[in-house]
């Protein structure tokens, strides 16, 4: 079994991991996060030791732009990367997003197959070449550090592929990036292209070959470690494996993978693998995606034994059904419990190891939700404190907040619930509505306040640790139009975590359409 002990192989080289969790992960349908959910997960990708951040697509609205500026300027260790469409106006936002990084990296992209030039741009081969070299050379204008995706690769004709690859590493891309955009690939064929790139095509030795897999048919971290076997040197992945669609090849499966069998890969990663699980909570919290109980690496079974003879063997040696120790990944950490009457500095030491950097305001408001909390339990564990801190997160900048909550449901009752709203101008609106139970009575309330027909598409709640007293975590996905939201919200009461989920997925979709 491998534990934390790190032991490069002789002769082993370097896989680079470029985390895009912050850009195509959030690209996960209602996986929104705001401006400080934004830092907080890059500070977060930093500690665990990841090569490259993908930050956001700067161009696709004013607030991606704060928030991409905000990592460039506060996350060092990483290279910060913004993504760009193959155009200057959106190289030119990209830029000024990540000017200010330690490692600035410009990540240009275009679509390479016959199906997406014909369909997509109504372009000709030549064009879609000649319009991808330009951009290289006008990012050129700005940083040596180029990506070049050709966009659905895998689909693309391979000789065509040759021509365009050549091309854009002559005009100055230096990391070539291979996406198997919509999952198609399998392995063996996947390996066997990359391998084909390094053989025909002019320059890529002088360049990073990276792989960017989607996990339409559940091969992305299949296919990823057979590109790494064939010459790839930069792995494109995401926390969780989130991402559009089944999502994406995922990070912490590729990095264990590697680490577990480094009999057979002769490669490493730079990774903090003590912080492994660390993300992957975080990242699930505030997307509001939870990660599946049978996820490998970091799913709740992942070390758990039914069997009985599988518990009997783990008792007398973990070798026997474990191949993974839990502490490689912190899984296990031991961390002490507060009380009421634990105090600031304790709380604020907490806070430390649980890897949040809080500023004098933020502190305040945090331990002001300990205290209250703390008169309601007996014991707060770090689970707590780390919900209510990523409550705090996303929580940032609401356009409304619960200001009086009541409700009455009982056998032989009509539901009904009495909620009243304070807006951003701190007015307040108050109203009374009935429903099939007290949450859904609560529910129609709101919509009554902001006039918007949201419905709820999934309802579900989890005890954030055990006990009568324990935090509960109610996570919500909500639909309006073409848009599906996710919000969460933790509380001792039920109902009160149902309306704070609630409002947290409306204040996203309000921030998003910019009403409200």
């Amino acid at each position: 079994m491998i534990d934390g002990t790190v032991n490069i192989p002789i002769g082993a080289e370097k896989v680079y991991l470029f985390d895009s969790t912050l850009r195509d992960g959030e690209q996960t349908p209602g996986a929104r996060l705001n401006y400080d959910e934004k830092v907080e997960v890059a500070r977060q990708l930093a500690r665990l030791g990841v090569d490259i951040i993908e930050a956001g697509f700067p161009v696709s609205s004013p607030g991606e732009m704060k928030a991409v500026q905000a990592i460039a300027r506060q996350i060092k260790g990483p290279a910060i990367c913004g993504l760009a469409r193959a155009v200057k106006g959106d190289i030119d936002a990209a830029w000024e997003a990540i000017k200010e990084a330690e490692q600035p990296r410009l990540h240009v992209f275009l679509g390479a197959s016959d199906i997406h030039m014909r369909h997509k741009f109504n372009m000709e081969p030549a064009q879609v070449l000649e319009q991808g070299v330009e951009a290289v050379k006008y990012a050129s204008c700005f940083t040596d550090d180029i990506e070049y995706s050709p966009e659905d690769a895998t689909r693309a004709n391979e000789e065509y592929l040759y021509e365009l690859l050549e091309a854009v590493i002559k005009a100055g891309a230096r990391v070539i990036n291979i996406p198997d955009t919509v999952g198609y690939a399998v392995p063996e064929e996947f390996g066997a292209l990359i391998g084909r790139l390094r053989e025909n095509v002019s320059g890529m030795d002088k360049t990073i070959i990276s792989v960017h897999c989607h996990n339409d048919l559940g091969l992305a971290v299949a296919n990823s470690l057979e590109a790494i076997k064939n010459g790839a040197r930069q792995i494109e992945c995401n926390i969780n494996g989130i991402g559009e669609r089944a999502g994406n090849a995922s990070l912490e499966e590729i990095a264990v993978a590697l680490r577990i069998r480094q009999n057979y890969f002769s490669y490493y990663t730079d990774l903090n693998f003590s912080e492994i699980y660390r993300t992957s909570r975080l990242v699930s919290k505030l997307t509001s995606i939870s990660v599946p109980v049978n996820k490998a690496v970091v799913g709740l079974n992942a070390f758990s034994h039914s069997s009985g003879i599988h518990q009997d063997g783990v008792l007398k040696n973990k070798e026997t059904y474990e191949i993974i120790d839990a502490e490689l990944i912190g899984g296990s950490a031991a961390q002490m419990c507060l009380t009421a009457r634990s105090g600031r500095h304790a709380v604020h030491d907490q806070l430390i190891k649980l890897g949040f950097t809080l500023n004098k305001e933020q502190l305040d408001i945090i331990y002001e939700h300990f205290v209250s909390l703390a008169d309601k339990k007996k014991e707060v564990h770090p689970e707590d404190l780390e919900a209510l801190v990523l409550d705090h997160l996303s929580a940032a900048e609401p356009r409304y907040k619960l200001d009086y909550l009541q409700t009455v449901s009982g056998s032989k009752s009509v539901p009904a619930a009495v909620i009243r709203l304070r807006k951003e101008d701190d007015s307040t609106i108050e109203e009374v509505a009935v429903g099939t139970g007290p949450i859904d009575a609560a529910y129609n309330a709101i919509n009554k306040i902001t006039g918007l027909n949201i419905g709820l598409e999934k309802y579900s709640i989890n005890a954030v640790t055990h006990g009568r007293d324990a935090l509960g975590e109610v996570q919500v996905y909500m639909s309006y139009q073409d848009r599906t939201i996710t919000g969460r919200g933790t509380s001792t009461d039920i109902i009160e975590a149902s309306v704070k989920a609630y409002l947290n997925g409306l204040n996203k979709l309000l921030r998003i359409n910019g009403n409200g």
